[in-house]
């Protein structure tokens, strides 16, 4: 694991980089609270796993049934949609007639957009890269979204219904964020502090190390910003990215937003090139360290998790990657959490 940093802004924000997450999750649980397929997700522990790595404890939070969608993400661009639908006022089935909500997605940022378009009556256009497995489309279609291929990259894919989001008046609904657009994203993000409170209170102690994997970095930048509400110092906070993708690191790195270069990934939905403006701002004030894990150790993850019945995606397993691949100052004392953020592609 060569690439390792110890992030030089903790505590002090990297300054020009943009609005800081939500760290209140009251406003999600209680619209949460009005969802009839909204349940708490378990929080599982792994002695086996944990032995593994040498550190004293691992608890999973296992977001792979989340609301019937299969990952966290269910929580992020649903609630940004049900606050539309919020404010429109009216009955919920028909809030949003007439509106159009556009993205592109990786494949589970578009499930939450496509499901929470059609719970309120609005339209979904979700723009894939020709590299997003074909089962995520077909998911999409079910969920009544129109499926666009556009682009070899989800840079291409996102310019793409950006352009398309300009021309035909619909709503932009990326899970991604930069200057001038910031206010859906930034709802999007708020909405995954839900699953952070849930950890926070069935976990009972602290945790001396939160792993978090990233791809523009909304949801480690969520669960971090929580995290030092409840918890304040105390636990590590570590940020993990493919080697593909080192977007948030390099960001860190750098001292400002840029853009990274690389092959495709195995952990589709964290081959992200570009990280979230906001995400940027809340984890270069509260994240600790910042580090690359491999295709290889992805994949070795996958596999350890499977022989213990959680099956996941290399996307899903890359905290636990970087665990059981040697991230720094994990001991015998260690709690460690972190997250499966989604279920297997054919599951």
């Amino acid at each position: 694991m060569p690439n390792v940093l110890e992030n030089p802004y903790r505590g002090r924000g990297l300054a020009g980089t943009g609005p800081l997450p939500a760290a209140d999750p009251g406003p999600v649980s209680a619209l949460l609270a009005l969802c009839p397929a909204h349940a708490p997700t378990p929080l599982v522990e792994s002695p086996r796993l944990a032995a593994r790595a040498g550190a004293a404890r691992l608890f999973l939070k296992d977001e792979r049934g989340r609301m019937g969608l299969g990952s966290f993400k269910a929580l992020g661009a649903a609630y940004a949609i049900a606050q539309e639908a919020a404010a429109a006022g009216g009955p919920w089935e028909t809030a949003l007639a007439g509106r159009s909500f556009v993205t592109a997605s990786a494949g589970n940022h578009g499930l939450s957009v496509a499901a929470g378009a059609r719970l309120f009556g609005a339209q979904a256009q979700i723009f894939l890269a020709e590299t997003v497995p074909e089962g995520f489309a077909a998911r999409l279609r079910a969920k009544g979204a129109e499926v666009v291929r556009a682009g070899a990259t989800y840079e291409e894919s996102m310019a793409a219904a950006e352009r398309a989001a300009e021309t035909q008046g619909w709503t932009l609904l990326s899970d991604s964020s930069w200057p001038g657009y910031t206010e859906l994203p930034w709802r999007v993000m708020e909405g995954y502090l839900q699953l952070a409170a849930e950890a926070a209170e069935q976990i009972g102690a602290p945790p001396t190390h939160i792993l978090l994997q990233a791809g523009v970095g909304g949801l480690a930048a969520a669960v971090a910003a929580h995290a030092r509400a409840v918890w304040g110092d105390a636990p590590t906070i570590v940020v993990v990215e493919p080697e593909a993708a080192p977007a948030l690191i390099e960001s860190i790195r750098a001292g400002r937003l840029v853009t990274t270069e690389g092959p495709v990934s195995a952990m589709g939905r964290l081959d992200c090139k570009t990280p979230s403006m906001i995400a940027l701002a809340g984890l270069a004030q509260d994240a600790d360290l910042f580090l690359t894990v491999s295709e290889a150790e992805a994949e070795a993850a996958v596999g350890a998790l499977e022989a213990e019945g959680m099956p996941t995606t290399p996307s899903g397993a890359a905290g636990v990657a970087a665990l059981l691949a040697g991230a720094p100052g994990i001991g015998a004392e260690a709690r460690v959490l972190a997250f499966l953020t989604e279920g297997p592609e054919d599951g």
